[in-house]
């Protein structure tokens, strides 16, 4: 039988709430503090000299109190293959998961975790009620205790499939559980860490922290002071100016490779039984589990920069789960081209991993820039009229605009293998999209006038990638092979559910 005993979240649960909870009210509590300092003397009455402090304090008294209680009042158990939770103080909350639902149980282990051997137990199921938050998140938990909820599981999962008692198996009192076959497919290297932090795209993510967050203080912002200062500092000259900037954006950068760094650090995936475990993180160590009949689809990503050097991203979309990771999942963030197909081939067998060789009709080029030409010929020629002579230098987008055209339709191709199709097209970024024909959600072929007087077609193909969907799509293909691919889909498909 199944233990109802009922277990109690750590206590250093009730500290992490209070830092969440602050984290969250952040800007409130810093435009309260400096809205008039912390005291206001003057107004003769002392409850309103210092009512800024008096605030303040009393927000952090109750951050405590909803810390304490959230620790205090949650409880956990398993009962009838139910994964149960209750928590509240004046409504109380029940929330019942069956394990059958239970996608996977991601870990992370904060810097209030690891010294006293906790983990954060995030539980996922197929599907969700909101796309940015877990089905139940346990804040702090053992890690013996977060084993007893995978024995709990994998216990309910033997009794319902019946699977017999075989050499190999974790005996644990009452419960018979297999022992998990882990199986290393892929590590990151430091040189790899290397260079995928210094060629993210942090930057703009600092930056527009940055925008976001100097917007919160706009009115407390001295820019009349300011313009005068940078007016001021513009005089010493353009080459000390220059240097500044520089000097500025080297320092974001480096932020934003240390970022990079220490989030994929120790960066590894490995296979146990059916699921896909990957790790990551220094400060904060994540573990997130992938079961492989979740997954959709298997990208192969290469922005322009990394290709040069032949490195290129690999990436899932899984179906269902809460998590902010459920949905596109970097599985090797950084790796060879050359050094692909191994690990890939270890984890998905059945993948066909070939390139696509099927290119598109010469005739669908003009298609690849035309479009662009209708929003940049006015801007053009705004520019051109009100900043003539040098207007005209906006000239020169006319030709990286068709070059670039003619690049997005070079790269594009596609190609039929048994029940898999491959496509490939660009963005800025290459990518290579395989998709089995059961996972395709549906298919659709795009024409307007201009595409058919030149018997070309839009193709695309969309699956679920979270709560979410994502689209692949071949832009201006041959007509007959699109309907050539339509048909293929259609065919027998009702037999490959």
């Amino acid at each position: 039988m199944m233990s109802e005993e009922r277990y109690k979240l750590h206590w250093i649960t009730a500290a992490i709430e209070v830092l969440k909870t602050a984290k969250e009210m952040v800007l409130p509590l810093i435009l309260l503090v400096f809205a008039k300092g912390w005291s206001n003397p003057g107004s003769g009455k002392w409850y309103l000299d210092y009512l800024t402090f008096i605030i303040f304090s009393v927000l952090l008294i109750l951050f405590f109190i909803s810390g304490i209680i959230k620790w205090k009042r949650f409880e956990y158990w398993f009962e009838d293959d139910e994964l149960r939770i209750e928590y509240g103080l004046f409504v109380k909350k029940k929330r019942y998961i069956p394990f059958d639902r239970i996608q996977s149980l991601d870990y992370t282990e904060g810097i209030l975790h690891r010294p006293l051997k906790l983990v954060k137990v995030k539980v996922e199921t197929a599907g969700s009620s909101s796309p940015k938050k877990s089905e139940a998140e346990l804040t702090a938990i053992t890690k013996d205790a977060a084993k007893r909820i995978e024995i709990e599981i994998a216990e309910a999962k033997s009794r319902r499939k019946a699977i017999p008692v075989e050499e190999g198996i974790l005996h644990e009192g009452n419960h018979v559980v297999e022992e998990p076959q882990v199986k290393s497919i892929f590590t990151m290297s430091v040189k790899d860490l290397l260079i995928l932090a210094t060629t993210s795209g942090g930057i703009g993510i600092i930056l527009s922290g940055a925008a976001i967050f100097l917007s919160q203080f706009a009115d407390k912002i001295p820019f009349e002071w300011m313009y005068e200062e940078v007016s001021g500092f513009i005089k010493y000259g353009l080459l000390i100016v220059a240097i500044v900037v520089f000097i500025g954006f080297l320092i974001v950068w480096a932020l934003s490779v240390a970022m990079t760094f220490l989030s994929y650090y120790g960066f590894s995936v490995s296979l146990e039984q059916q699921d896909i475990v990957i790790t990551r993180g220094l400060l904060e160590k994540k573990r997130m589990t992938v079961p492989l009949n979740r997954v959709q689809s298997v990208r192969i990503i290469e922005n322009p920069f990394r290709q040069l050097f032949g490195y290129a991203a690999v990436v899932i979309d899984s179906a269902g789960g809460g998590g902010a990771e459920g949905a596109k999942i970097n599985l090797f963030p950084l790796v060879k081209k050359s050094d692909i197909n191994g690990p890939l081939k270890e984890i998905f067998p059945d993948l066909i991993l070939a390139e696509p060789k099927k290119k598109l009709p010469a005739r669908g080029k003009r298609y690849y820039y035309r479009i662009d030409f209708i929003w940049m010929i006015p801007a053009i020629s705004a520019l051109t009229y009100f900043f003539f002579p040098y207007g005209l230098l906006s000239l020169f987008i006319v030709p990286i605009i068709v070059l670039f055209g003619l690049w997005q339709h070079r790269s594009a191709a596609y190609e039929i293998s048994g029940n898999q199709l491959t496509m490939r097209f660009r963005g800025i970024s290459l990518q290579t999209a395989y998709l089995m024909k059961k996972r395709i959600q549906s298919m659709e072929m795009k024409q307007n006038y201009f595409h058919k007087r030149k018997q070309v077609a839009t193709l695309a193909a969309s699956i679920k990638s979270g709560m979410g969907i994502f689209n692949a799509q071949v832009l201006h293909m041959e007509e007959s092979e699109a309907e050539s691919v339509l048909s293929w889909y259609e065919k027998n498909r009702s037999g490959q559910q």
